[in-house]
């Protein structure tokens, strides 16, 4: 997808209407967007500078802007919770995360994370993503390459568990920075130290209380890792319009925590810090309740998963035909709908009842 210029022929458009209702198309020639309020011809949008205003049949006028990466993720087909674009921002903040790093990231999800990881890493960077179950996988690579139009070549997907698999796939202190997105991240702190190199970053992303404490204890019985920090970051809007300037009623607060640390040198014994008596060790009691039966594991039904599937992938041949210059073969036109992606025929309407 081309991120500058006009639009073209297989660009993906977001049209903003008069009440701020959002719809997703992918532009083909000869093709229409319909609404219950008229049409509007993709040729009237293309060649058209980014950031115009078109009206359809019934002059109804809608804002066409490219979607923004924020835009995207919040609006892909998924095939797990998305990391949101809030801790994303965190994630390769805290992480570090810069161009050329080596980076191993567990829960691949739906891709939202890899997209902001592959634009901080660049093309001199590489990114070995980890998930258990396939169909995940390929929703996750159907909506990385739908928004680049390609298939990064410094970007793989290994299914199975990281446990099994990360000694065989990444040499042993070779990787700067490992991202965990997993329910149990503490399992995996043993396989993570042998392939961070010396001064590496762990960072965990972790949803409650207990796998926050439970993973923190783990980092540091370890003895591989310097003391971990962990954070959560919440998100307050703004109404801002002449003399009245007031929070919004609505934020996006908790969502998850960060916690961080960093790779020790082999033999290396970190200095106990001097700290006031606290509660710091648990018992069989305690961890029972941080088993992932206890912490709640929510799952995706398969003839759901099986749609975002076929969504995601629909997107990618569409974003991969339009690099690839089969004009022809665009044959989908996306549609948000009220926070989801459907797919929808060029001659069947969607309904847009606030506009």
């Amino acid at each position: 997808m081309s991120m500058s210029g006009p639009f073209r022929e297989g660009d993906r458009v977001q049209l903003t209407g008069p009440k701020g209702r959002l719809n997703t198309i992918i532009l083909a020639s000869g093709k229409q967007f319909h609404s219950h309020r008229g049409t509007l011809d993709h040729d009237g949008l293309i060649g058209l500078p980014d950031g115009s205003v078109v009206e359809n049949s019934a002059g109804v006028k809608y804002l066409a802007l490219r979607p923004l990466l924020n835009d995207f993720v919040m609006s892909m087909p998924r095939g797990a919770a998305i990391i949101y674009p809030k801790d994303a921002a965190q994630i390769v903040a805290r992480a570090d995360i810069f161009p050329g790093a080596k980076v191993v990231e567990a829960g691949v999800g739906s891709g939202a994370l890899s997209l902001w990881l592959l634009r901080a890493l660049g093309e001199s960077g590489s990114l070995v993503s980890f998930e258990r179950r396939e169909e995940f996988a390929d929703v996750a690579r159907g909506n990385v390459v739908g928004f680049t139009g390609q298939d990064p070549a410094n970007w793989r997907i290994e299914i199975g568990d990281l446990v099994e698999r990360l000694p065989d796939a990444v040499e042993a202190g070779s990787i700067d920075r490992v991202v965990l997105d997993m329910l149990a991240p503490w399992e995996c702190i043993d396989v993570v130290s042998d392939a961070l190199t010396p001064g590496g970053v762990l960072l965990c992303y972790v949803a409650t209380v207990t796998q926050l404490s439970r993973v923190a204890e783990a980092i540091r019985g370890s003895g591989f890792f310097t003391d971990p920090e962990s954070n959560e970051t919440l998100v307050r809007g703004w109404h801002v319009e002449g003399l009245a300037v007031r929070p919004d009623h609505r934020m996006v607060a908790h969502t998850g925590f960060l916690i961080t640390a960093r790779r020790l040198a082999p033999g290396t014994e970190l200095p106990q810090p001097q700290r006031r008596s606290s509660k710091t060790s648990y018992g069989d009691e305690d961890v029972e309740l941080w088993t992932p039966g206890a912490v709640g594991d929510r799952t995706v039904s398969d003839k759901s998963l099986r749609r975002r599937v076929r969504e995601a992938k629909a997107g990618a041949a569409a974003s991969l035909a339009r690099e690839n210059g089969d004009a022809d073969e665009v044959e989908l036109e996306v549609v948000e709908v009220e926070g989801e992606l459907l797919s929808e025929s060029p001659s069947e309407s969607g309904d847009d009842r606030n506009d």
